[in-house]
């Protein structure tokens, strides 16, 4: 039987499993692909909808009772994290019209969003969680849910204060006229010292074993750093809107050894990310050995 598998069409996800996809790898059976934006794999991770699903770590404590956690394949890592981003000339004390800065946005503290209507990609993904912890002091006046590529356009349009955003628009947000106010990832760091924890890949228990799964997808891996170019028509194919060195700059950003194995750092990341959002009442709590518990 055909294995269930839901992805990103983003460029890190479609390199690393095009050999699975592809019917490339020994003794892994066949896969029918559901392409969505995280936000959308969350909550259909939440139905049981797929045997393999790729999902934010915000949304674990919701899914593992149903999934288990894989230890490679999602997306961990260093310098890769969300950015809060503004408009250019917001940092100037004023809006295109003239008007005051209502979001305060400027002066000693420009990272103060009290005030302020900020775009988000979704209410359990990874980006948001961290933008909340980062904000818990001075949380903005508004969250609005927004598909991820109308994010920019919105802030550059003035109909958002800020915007938060992820993956190859670390690369592009300047071609809006935006600014980043604060990069997540580097306050993320600075804090814990652990890479960042964005997306995981999850088993569904019952219908795929975890060990053979990790198997597949690690020899996926392997493939696509042995031979880039065999993937590349796919991985373009779904990348319609990035220019080629975008979808290089993602790839290489994206896909690191923590895609082959999480290790203890990236188990680590993971522990003090659910870790510090159950303290905060932001997620259930989720003791680290069931969060963990296999990851072999």
């Amino acid at each position: 039987m055909a294995l269930s598998l839901a992805i990103s069409p983003c460029p890190n996800d479609t390199f690393v499993f095009d050999a699975l996809v592809h019917g490339r790898v020994p003794g892994a059976p066949p896969v029918e692909v559901t392409y969505a934006d995280v936000d959308v794999t969350n909550t259909a991770a939440e139905r049981g909808a797929f045997d393999l699903v790729k999902v934010s770590y915000a949304a674990l404590p919701w899914l593992l009772d149903d999934y288990h956690l894989l230890p490679c394949g999602g997306a961990l890592g260093r310098g890769c994290g969300p950015l809060v981003l503004t408009r250019g000339d917001r940092a100037g004390g004023a809006d295109r019209a003239g008007r005051p800065d209502r979001a305060g946005l400027t002066g000693p503290d420009r990272t103060d969003l009290t005030g302020a209507t900020v775009a988000v990609p979704g209410e359990r993904t990874t980006a948001y969680l961290l933008f909340r912890l980062w904000s818990a002091e001075r949380p903005p006046a508004r969250i609005e849910v927004v598909p991820f590529h109308e994010i920019m356009p919105g802030v550059a349009a003035g109909r958002y204060d800020a915007g938060l955003v992820i993956h190859e628009a670390r690369f592009t947000y300047p071609r809006h006229g935006l600014t980043a106010l604060v990069d997540l990832g580097e306050w993320w760091e600075a804090d814990t010292g652990l890479p960042i924890p964005l997306g995981a890949i999850l088993a569904r228990k019952g219908a795929v074993d975890p060990v053979e799964a990790a198997g597949w997808i690690r020899e996926s891996v392997r493939q696509a750093w042995a031979d880039p170019a065999a993937s590349r028509e796919y991985v373009l194919s779904h990348a319609q809107e990035m220019e080629p060195d975008v979808v290089d700059r993602h790839i290489g950003l994206y896909v690191n050894e923590f895609t082959a194995d999480l290790g203890d750092a990236g188990i680590a990341a993971v522990e003090a990310l659910l870790g510090r959002a159950a303290d905060a009442g932001l997620v259930p709590q989720t003791s680290s050995s069931r969060a963990t518990a296999w990851t072999s």
